[in-house]
């Protein structure tokens, strides 16, 4: 049994978020939360909110045990970009690409 969590249009660029989920993917809920509370990058903030979501999901609509729950998947795909402009020099213009991210974290129980 999984229970997942998905985050839309969070304003930071998906190749910030795989950095931090990298360092979560397969292991226990208690250790990822540790591990994300001590991890000083932005991302970490957004995937800390996410994986308690999917651990609340988990307990209140499938009834799993939280101490059991592991995060099995976790991924960020890409939202839409915000593109604005940027004044140059000589009446010229930069595309400045404003990133979002869709993150999505899966937890199940630990199958012994």
């Amino acid at each position: 049994m999984e229970a997942k969590a998905v985050s839309r249009y969070i304003r930071i660029s998906p190749r910030r978020v795989r950095q931090v989920i990298d360092l979560i993917r397969g292991k226990g809920v208690r250790e990822a939360e540790a591990i994300l509370m001590n991890t000083p990058k932005r991302g970490a903030k957004v995937v800390a909110k996410t994986l308690k979501s999917a651990v609340a999901n988990a307990e209140h609509n499938y009834n799993m045990d939280s101490s059991e729950l592991y995060v099995c998947r976790t991924y960020v795909d890409e939202g839409p970009t915000l593109k604005r402009y940027q004044p140059r020099a000589q009446g010229r213009a930069n595309i400045r690409r404003k990133r979002t991210s869709h993150i999505t974290v899966v937890v199940g129980e630990k199958e012994d």
